[in-house]
Formats: structure tokens, sequence, C-alpha cells
């Protein structure tokens, strides 16, 4: 009987998140800021309405107490089935509690290989990195149910577990390399910097970073005014993901835009590696006008202060342990949100000595990589991405 009355209750939620899923698409198509040196503009928008219309029925749901945004989004996005490589042998497993999977070749070697850690559970990419090596995706916790520090945890869990059974998987103790996109590229550059100073662990060979989340405390760069609008990440969409990851409340948006959650003195001692004098010229010259520092407001503070750990902020971590950071491969894409994180890290480490081979993306957005297998919203920029990714690890 309970069903039965709860039956109109979800025909009528279903009604109303359809007909606003449509004022959605329609409303996101027309507005959505396509840079004009993005090619396939109307691709690019149908690709936007289509993740918008997706976030929108998942708050919805959330609001109804269905289910998350997230998690609903994240189930339709596992509908899509998985493209099969006849090259590859792939295995669901775990590391302790930690799902994973395993991309091996078929083909047997009698010489080791190389080990790729993917931080981010992107498994529809993995099988196209045609460098004969054993891949292993982390399937870390998530949003919503898990926050800060449990990825980090779940990572460098499986990463040590990983480490220590090389010769199982026929890894080369001498090539393992870490590799992310997003924030499973700040992962990666977390796991680089905590294992710096462990002698009983194989070390890491390289990182891979790939349009990385690599700090959490300053929305003021160039990248935020740029491209605060550009899909498929939008300055409202990261504070979102901001705010669930740290659990901090969303009302502190505007005093964290201003600056004000920090204090002058943490400000100062870091403008040395975020400030914007520390990017090329070329970076500042589009629609950037630097705003200027607000009074701290200490309750924001006290409640944000936790940007400043380096399991947040790796781009923010000593130069002791930067300089001894293993050879790095970052990629940065023009009409990304968070480009200057990577433009700023790659700086830092070259300033320290530390290798880096670095493609920018002139054409490229935040997300591009995923679209490599998927047809009408292929985007060409997400090959070359790969390609780079590829002729790097082959060159290792």
């Amino acid at each position: 009987m309970a069903v039965l009355l709860l039956l109109p209750v979800l025909a009528t939620a279903c009604v109303f998140s359809v007909g606003v899923g449509l004022w959605v698409v329609c409303s996101h198509f027309l507005t959505a800021d396509i840079p004009a040196a993005i090619g396939h503009p109307v691709k690019l928008r149908v690709f936007h309405c289509l993740l918008q219309l997706l976030v929108t029925w998942g708050m919805i749901f959330e609001k109804l107490r269905l289910c998350s945004m997230p998690q609903f989004v994240r189930f339709v996005h596992d509908l899509m089935p998985l493209k099969k490589y006849p090259d590859l042998e792939i295995k669901d497993l775990q590391f302790g509690t930690i799902p994973v999977r395993l991309y091996q070749p078929k083909a047997s070697s009698n010489a080791l290989r190389p080990g790729i850690l993917f931080y981010h559970g992107g498994g529809a990419v993995l099988g196209s990195l045609k460098t004969d090596s054993v891949v292993l995706a982390v399937e870390y916790r998530r949003l919503p149910k898990h926050s800060f520090p449990v990825p980090v945890k779940d990572c460098m869990a499986v990463t040590v577990l990983f480490l220590k059974s090389l010769n199982m998987y026929g890894v080369d103790p001498a090539r393992v390399v870490v590799c992310g996109d997003s924030i499973g590229g700040g992962l990666a550059t977390i796991i680089c910097q905590n294992l710096v100073d462990n002698s009983d662990l194989p070390k890491i060979r390289a990182q891979i970073l790939i349009y990385a989340a690599l700090q959490a405390l300053d929305f003021r760069t160039p990248s935020y005014a740029q491209n605060k609008n550009v899909p498929l990440l939008s300055l409202n969409f990261a504070f979102y993901c901001w705010f669930a990851y740290l659990d901090i409340s969303p009302s502190w948006k505007s005093t964290v835009l201003k600056g004000a959650h920090l204090p002058v003195e943490v400000w100062e001692k870091y403008r040395k590696w975020l400030g914007a004098e520390n990017l090329q010229e070329r970076f500042k010259k589009r629609d950037y006008l630097q705003i200027p520092l607000e009074p701290l407001n200490e309750a924001a503070y006290l409640e944000t202060n936790l940007v400043l750990d380096v399991q947040n902020s790796p781009l923010i971590a000593d130069d002791e342990v930067v300089s001894r950071l293993p050879e790095a491969c970052i990629v940065s894409c023009e009409y990304d949100l968070l480009r200057d994180h990577s433009l700023l890290y790659k700086k830092r480490l070259e300033d320290l000595g530390v290798p880096v081979t670095w493609h920018h993306m002139e054409d490229g957005f935040h997300g591009v990589l995923n679209t490599l297998d998927m047809g009408f919203l292929y985007f060409p920029c997400s090959t070359r991405i790969l390609n780079a990714v590829v002729h790097f690890i082959e060159g290792l």
C-alpha cells in the first residue's frame, strides 16, 4: 500500500525532472561559452548539454533523497559498454578492499614490462595505451560517501601493494609510472611526493599529469577567470566538487573567490609559487584582471585551512620534496579551468632541476581525453594527448 501511495509522487517527480532537464539542455546549448579555437563547437555544445542534463537530474534525485548527483552520473556512465581490446587481458581484482582493474598484454614476453598506475578509474581510455605495458587502474572510493582523505589513502594503499608485487605481474621495478587526469593527476603527484623518502620500495620512474588538480587554495589565477564558463569544468561545478571533497560549507564560495579565507602571510608565503608572475605573458592576455585580496575572514579560515595540507595541494610542497621527484610529463589544455595548475607546477619542477616534458593543447578543454572512444563526441585533441603519453612512456 505504501508503495502504491508513492507512485503518483514518483511519477510527478519524473515528469518534473524531464521538464527541467529539457529546459537545462536548451539554455546550456544557447549560452555555453565555446571558445573559437576549439574545433567542433556544436559537438562540444551537445556534450556539455548532455552532461548538464545528467547533473540536473542527479541534483533533483538528490533533493528527493533517491540518490546523490555523483552516484546518478556515475551510474549512467557505467551503463556504457566497455570497449573490447583483443590484445589485452582485463581482470577486475581487489587490492585489500579496493577495486582495481588490471590490463595486461596477452602476448608473452621474456622481458619485464613497464607498469603504469592510473588513478581515476578511467578504464575506457586505458586499453588504447599501445605501450606493451601493464596498467593498473585504481577505483578509489569517491564522493558522495567518501571525501578527503579517503581517495589519497586508497591510492597510497594500492600503490604500495602493487610495488611490493611487481614480479607477480611481470613489471620492471625500474619502470613504474604513476598517471592520472584531473583529480587523479593530483593524486599521482601526492603519491610521488609521499614515496620520496621510502627506501623499502622500488622508486617511481616518472609521473604523467594530465590537466591535473594540484592546489585547492587559490581560485584567482588567470585560467579561473578566462575559463570559468567553458565546458566541461565550469567554476560553479568545480566549487561543488571542492566543497564536497573537503567537506566545507558552500556558503564560503564568495569569500574564497576573494582570497579572504587565508591570512595575508599565507598568500605572501606561497606567492613565489602561485603568483601570476610565474606564468608566461601569453597566458595572461585573455580576459584576465587581477583580483585584489580582501581582509581575512577568520571563521572561513578556521573552516577551510585544510587546503594548506599538501595532501590537498601538492603544488605547495616544500622544495626539499619537489626537487627529488621523478621526471614528469605534463599535459595542459588552454581552455581548462585548471590550466594554471599545470603551468605553475611545471615551473616549480623545472626551477628545481626536475626534467619535464610539456605538451600544451591549444584547442584542449578539461575532460577531453575521455572523448577518445565516444564516437560522435570524439575530439581529435584526445588522440594527441594519448599519443604524447605513449611516446613519453616508450622513451623511459
